[in-house]
């Protein structure tokens, strides 16, 4: 709220870091691009990472299921420039293979970002299907019910508390993240951090402080 563009002085109430927001159409497009792939991210990601998440419960044999485990949590265990470099690269290579003029782009952003979630929703999903009576989807079975509606009817709803954790968490990944995208994103696909940084190099301004808010 401050009028001057100084963050060290204080020279007044104003409103107008407030107005350049509004009126700067690439904040507002950031913006829209941002809530968009979180958005798209979270649904892909809490729908493959609860099918995942079922499928190595089920498994039977130990050393697989470990492996399996192991290759899930790669991207969470990967630092950031590691993958983001990794995936520019992939997506480069098979944008050259499809003759794209240009690879990267929404699209790219939104399997990337589904890349690094997808692991943080598995390991909120798996405590809670193992703090689930199997036998509960059994006694329903009994009583008439298919495996799929006994799923849908008792095995989600015990384990929705991590299913809601693991969608928050894609969520908020992705409306965070600024290394990998830095690396995927494309000349149309400008994310709010991504943003922010453009506008930090420039130096200060009350836009910042606004965005901020």
């Amino acid at each position: 709220f401050n009028a001057s563009n100084s963050t060290a002085t204080f020279a007044g109430f104003s409103l107008k870091g407030y107005n350049e927001l509004l009126n700067d159409e690439t904040a507002i497009n950031a913006l829209f691009n941002t809530l968009k792939l979180a958005g798209l991210n979270t649904v892909i990601s809490t729908v493959l990472g609860t099918t995942a998440a079922v499928g190595i419960f089920g498994m039977r044999n130990k050393w697989f299921k470990t492996g399996i485990l192991t290759i899930t949590n790669i991207p969470m265990m990967n630092p950031d420039i590691v993958t983001g470099v990794s995936l520019m690269l992939l997506f480069a290579f098979v944008g050259r293979l499809l003759g794209l003029v240009d690879s990267l782009g929404f699209s790219t952003m939104l399997i990337a970002h589904v890349t690094f979630s997808l692991p943080y929703v598995v390991l909120n999903v798996l405590p809670k299907l193992q703090q689930t009576d199997p036998s509960l989807a059994e006694a329903a079975q009994d009583l008439g019910s298919t495996p799929v509606q006994a799923f849908f009817k008792i095995i989600i709803p015990s384990i929705s508390s991590g299913i809601l954790s693991g969608a928050l968490m894609a969520f908020t990944l992705s409306i965070d993240d600024f290394v990998i995208s830095l690396f995927v994103a494309g000349p149309d696909s400008t994310t709010l951090p991504l943003y922010i940084y453009g506008l930090v190099k420039r130096g200060l301004s009350p836009e910042i402080n606004a965005l901020s808010t």
